[in-house]
């Protein structure tokens, strides 16, 4: 089985730098497995691609070698098993409660002893049929990391409890999510948002554990890793895609007097933009 490449970092006390992939494009996947990321997001808690397409894009990250960290909706613990069967390497679990939830997700991405994971040595993480039984159970709960997302105020009460679940390794929080549920949709540099990274940080300090988070900036990001996090999602394919068209629309526009017609509602819109 393919080391991860996030463990292996983590481990030895080093950061990663993921990427969040919407485009179901292998190609993208491939491209940037070869450029060296240590990780993809891969969405299917809110983007309707089915599993074969899951699968043929974490085929495309294959390639060079880069783990994808695949986020099934909360409680889809069956859909869980086909993305780490297809290869995903990682899991991010999104907007666990409690404890008792965060074991769930242990039990259904681990084989026991650590959990209850159903087995199919066909799929392209044994690979295909290739590994001894044995080995390949023992090397899929080493090589598999689990993510737990805090995104629920009263969630982040009990962030210490859900870090010390054994098979947890990290924790993140969603920020979007979080915004929303705190009342303060968007303003991602209210105190509660930055409180929340700061009782997260500590959380995961006491229970002997690490985080993810999503970083704008490189100060952020360096804010970030001073306080523990070891991994750092920064950029989205859907958002450079946009950042560029605006560019060429911006330069064109201005240089050559082009007008570019939007509908009236999306004039100069932005869900990061406010009202």
């Amino acid at each position: 089985m393919r080391t991860s490449r996030v463990l292996s970092k983590l481990r030895s006390g080093e950061t990663s730098l993921g990427v969040t992939l919407h485009l179901t494009d292998p190609t993208v996947f491939e491209l940037a497995g070869l450029m060296g990321f240590d990780a993809i997001w891969m969405d299917m808690e809110h983007h309707g691609y089915s599993l074969e397409t899951a699968a043929n894009m974490i085929r495309g990250a294959r390639v060079g070698g880069t783990d994808v960290i695949a986020r099934p909706a909360k409680g889809e613990f069956m859909r869980m098993g086909r993305m780490l069967e297809f290869g995903a390497r990682g899991i991010m679990y999104p907007r666990c409660d409690s404890a008792d939830e965060a074991r769930e997700v242990v039990r259904w991405a681990k084989f026991a002893p650590q959990g209850q994971r159903g087995f199919d040595g066909a799929g392209a993480d044994a690979p295909f049929l290739l590994t001894p039984m044995a080995r390949y159970v023992r090397e899929a709960n080493e090589q598999t990391f689990i993510i737990i997302q805090i995104e629920d105020p009263r969630a982040l009460e009990r962030a210490e409890e859900i870090a010390s679940v054994p098979g947890v390794d990290m924790l993140m929080l969603g920020p979007a999510d979080f915004s929303i549920l705190s009342g303060i949709p968007g303003d991602f540099t209210n105190p509660k948002i930055l409180a929340a990274y700061e009782k997260l940080a500590q959380a995961t300090k006491n229970a002997g554990k690490s985080w993810a988070v999503i970083a704008g900036t490189v100060e952020t990001g360096r804010t970030m890793i001073d306080m523990g996090a070891r991994l750092i999602f920064h950029g989205a394919d859907i958002v450079m895609v946009k950042n560029g068209f605006e560019r060429i629309q911006s330069e064109f526009g201005a240089k050559l007097g082009l007008r570019f017609q939007r509908p009236a509602d999306l004039e100069g819109a932005s869900y990061l933009g406010g009202e």
